[in-house]
């Protein structure tokens, strides 16, 4: 099992309509987020199903496929960490975590954050200090403060929702609107799960919030309630 195997797989399902797509839906042009990424337009079940046959592959192989320049490999090689995470022990746990922090320089898209933050560094830190968030959240990169973020969602299907509110609060006055998003989302669950929680910090900052965060933190609102915060 090597990194090779799996990337010669992915340009093997590879479609250029679909690479074609990806190109412009992550924003890869020049000054855009995603400036230079490469695809090779590969679906979620093609993913899937070569995860699923790889799932053992050695972590160096893993760090071969994570730092590739096609965004698929790095698909691949964070969704192998995550099945590794879920079956693994304390002390294996522990050493993923460091690696998937050390090598957060290639978790450098939406998406790639979307599907192992919360399940990886949010699960690890569900019973431990959570300062790491913070240091992140602080961070020159783009991606690390949305770690942060998307981390939270562990926290919150745990009914815990102070480090959702803190980083929300930290990211009031955030010039992204990929943080805005996060943090939309992220204070759209704690809704979801008490809305009182919800209201009670809209009813301090919504006049602050950007617009993305504050239309994504009320879609699950009655239209009275949305119509209330928008227009207050």
């Amino acid at each position: 099992m090597t990194a090779n195997d799996i990337k010669n797989q992915l340009i093997a399902f590879g479609n250029a309509e679909k690479a074609a797509h990806s190109l412009y839906f992550f924003k890869t042009e020049k000054g855009q987020y995603g400036e230079g990424d490469r695809f090779v337009g590969v679906t979620a079940p093609e993913v899937k199903s070569i995860v699923k046959k790889f799932k053992e592959l050695p972590i160096d192989e893993i760090e071969l496929l994570l730092s590739d320049e096609i965004h698929e490999c790095r698909l691949c090689a964070l969704l192998i960490l995550v099945e590794r995470f879920k079956r693994a022990d304390e002390a294996t746990r522990s050493g993923i975590v460091d690696f998937y922090l050390a090598h957060s320089q290639y978790i450098n898209n939406w998406d790639l954050v979307d599907i192992s933050s919360y399940v990886i560094l949010g699960e690890w830190l569900l019973d431990k200090d959570r300062s790491i968030l913070y240091d992140l959240s602080k961070s020159n990169s783009l991606w690390e403060q949305r770690i942060a973020m998307v981390s939270t969602m562990t926290f919150i299907r745990q009914n815990d929702f102070k480090d959702a509110l803190l980083l929300s609060k930290i990211y009031l006055t955030h010039k992204h609107d990929l943080i805005h998003k996060a943090s939309g989302w992220m204070l759209r669950e704690v809704g979801k799960r008490d809305e009182g929680v919800l209201t009670g910090f809209l009813d301090i900052h919504h006049k602050q919030m950007p617009r993305t965060m504050l239309r994504y933190s009320i879609e699950k609102l009655s239209p009275e309630q949305k119509k209330h915060y928008m227009t207050k």
